[in-house]
Formats: C-alpha cells, sequence, structure tokens
C-alpha cells in the first residue's frame, strides 16, 4: 500500500481560481472508489492504494485539465511506499495523534 500527495497545476488559465478543476479531479477520484481511498487537503489531494493503481489514478486526474481545454498541466507528485509494514492515511495521522497524548518528545 503507497500513500501519493499530488497536485494537478493548470498553467495559462484565464482566472487564478482552480476549485471548479479539483472538483473534476475528485468526481475521477471517485470513480475509483473501490481500489483507492482520498482526501482532499487545502493544497493538495492524498490517494491511498496499491502503486499501480495509483499509477493509473494520477494519469487519469492529470488528464483533466487538458479535457476543459487548458494547454499546459505541471503535475506535483510525491509517494510514500513503505514496504516494512502496512501504512494507510489513518494510521499515520493517528499514530501522531498518539504521541501528541503522551506528550512524547524526540530523542536525538
Amino acid at each position: 500500500m503507497a500513500i501519493v500527495d499530488v497536485t494537478i497545476i493548470p498553467i495559462g488559465t484565464n482566472s487564478p481560481s482552480v476549485s471548479h478543476y479539483v472538483a473534476d479531479i475528485h468526481r475521477i477520484l471517485e470513480k475509483y472508489g473501490d481500489k483507492i481511498k482520498f482526501q482532499l487537503t487545502p493544497m493538495s489531494t492524498i490517494i491511498e492504494g496499491e502503486l499501480p493503481v495509483l499509477f493509473e489514478v494520477i494519469q487519469a486526474i492529470h488528464e483533466v485539465p487538458f479535457e476543459a481545454g487548458v494547454q499546459r498541466v505541471a503535475t506535483n507528485i510525491r509517494i510514500d511506499d513503505r514496504r516494512d509494514k502496512t501504512t494507510t492515511l489513518a494510521g499515520k495521522v493517528a499514530s501522531v495523534n498518539e504521541k501528541l497524548q503522551t506528550n512524547s518528545t524526540i530523542q536525538e
């Protein structure tokens, strides 16, 4: 299971607003709902799933602005692919919350 942080950036649009592109991208993500989990953040979208599926999803959402008539798109991708144990979006957040509850500090 991998986690991907992805940002699709349409370039050369007539408006600084991109929320309608984001909405269209999330409609595509919903079509993959049986294969992935995803979460919208203020700056990007986080997707969880098997890596080959995630690459397929990234390609599909990268195409969204092109399909809307944009001539240039930049896509930023960060992949967290941990293979020594299974990680999930919820698990990563729970781990930090657990440490917050125990007042743990970083040990050097």
